[in-house]
């Protein structure tokens, strides 16, 4: 009796790696067995499982997908990548508000690799990741979702603006609201320089707040009761940072340009 697709898939690591390795190209036994760190004998019963089950194909030497094999690894190869992404801490992930996030980004959330949560210390919870700041000086553009006024807001726009980088920063309602009261002579400088741009976004958000640079990607996140939470998921990876810039598109095309202070 077969085992079922499920069970080839997934009940044994040697063949999800070797389908995984063959989704690209084709590949040689010799390949297979360096890649995989294994042996012939060790090999051969699980790649006649995935003959049997159609899933390869094999001329002489050389193995490669069919064409149902190819369909099953293009499905299952994001699905891994984001069990993968999420594992690195559940926890966190189930215990925030994911509502943010656009259905077809959400399906592209493996995207995000190689990112990390920082914990701020109750010391510098109040600090921006320094890591952002320092490397903005080389940055051509900056990208900001704000729901909150930062302490630093204020200071950092400034050091932005003499820099010349080219500022986005989308607010919501509330938040607009409290700058013009508390901070309205800061509004009327931002408006007389060209490279800064404000946008209002009247919907909730759904969000704690968003940072895109060239280089890093940092997003707070809400707890699921849409409470705000210091920790931080940090990102430089460049598929991660498109992810970032596709997400900052996908408000500011609900957003409205605020034209004067």
């Amino acid at each position: 009796m077969k085992k079922s697709l499920l069970d080839v898939l997934f009940k044994s690591e040697k063949r999800k790696n070797t389908l995984i390795m063959l989704q690209e190209e084709s590949k040689e036994m010799e390949t297979l067995l360096k890649s995989l760190n294994t042996t012939r004998q060790a090999l051969l019963p699980q790649i006649r499982i995935l003959q049997d089950n159609y899933l390869i194909t094999q001329h002489k030497d050389t193995y490669e997908l069919t064409t149902i094999g190819k369909l099953i690894v293009d499905e299952m190869v994001p699905l891994l990548d984001t069990i993968d992404f999420l594992d690195i801490d559940i926890d966190y992930w189930g215990t925030h508000n994911l509502n943010f996030i656009p259905p077809y980004l959400l399906n592209r959330l493996n995207e995000n690799k190689n990112g990390k949560i920082i914990t701020p210390s109750l010391v510098d919870i109040y600090e921006v990741n320094k890591n952002f700041i320092e490397n903005t000086n080389s940055s051509s553009s900056l990208y900001f979702i704000f729901t909150f006024m930062h302490p630093s807001f204020t200071p950092l726009i400034y050091k932005f603006i003499e820099n010349n980088i080219d500022i986005s920063i989308i607010l919501t309602k509330e938040l607009l609201k409290i700058i013009k009261a508390e901070y309205y002579d800061d509004l009327k400088n931002y408006f007389m320089h060209e490279n800064i741009k404000f946008y209002l976004y009247e919907k909730d958000t759904n969000i704690g707040s968003f940072a895109l640079s060239d280089y890093h990607l940092i997003l707070r996140l809400l707890t699921r009761n849409n409470e705000y939470d210091n920790k931080q998921l940090f990102f430089s990876d460049p598929k991660a940072l498109q992810w970032g810039k596709d997400l900052f598109e996908y408000y500011l095309k609900d957003s409205i340009l605020i034209t004067e202070p």
